[in-house]
């Protein structure tokens, strides 16, 4: 998947953003990512990917946090239901474990939920299972636009 780092890389240094994608032994589960980062799995950013009635969405939420299933109804008119692992890697471009809001392969709306708020600094996918970047809050919303 190293196409898909690289996609995130590139995403990154077309916009001017100075992060570093970093690559670690196993990142691909939150307690993963959060050991081998030394951090909580709080400050693990979680991005998933949804299936809506015509399109597909992006909620990164805190990596401790789960989808409230009424909230998302509520919020979206639509129940939550989580795209399969063979759409994620058609839509984004990055396999299950390392999908990110960024360099993604097809244009997808970025829903940041507010877990997220709790923490300076979270550390989301970056293209792949093994790879993680270090973002502050407050530039998660100037790097990908999102709701």
């Amino acid at each position: 998947m190293k196409l898909s780092v690289e996609a995130v890389r590139d995403f990154f240094k077309s916009r001017g953003i100075n992060l570093e994608v970093k690559i670690f032994e196993d990142t691909s589960t939150v307690e993963k990512a959060a050991e081998s980062l030394g951090v909580t799995p709080g400050e693990i950013a979680k991005s998933m990917l949804f299936k809506l009635k015509d399109k597909y969405i992006m909620v990164v939420t805190a990596g401790d946090k789960r989808i409230d299933n009424k909230k998302f109804k509520e919020t979206f008119k639509a129940k939550a239901k989580m795209a399969s692992p063979e759409e994620v890697l058609e839509v984004t471009g990055h396999p299950v474990g390392g999908v990110c809001p960024y360099g993604l392969k097809n244009p997808v709306e970025v829903y940041y939920d507010i877990s997220l708020k709790k923490y300076e600094i979270v550390y989301p996918a970056a293209g792949d299972v093994n790879a993680a970047v270090e973002v502050k809050i407050e530039d998660l919303d100037k790097i990908v636009e999102g709701e």
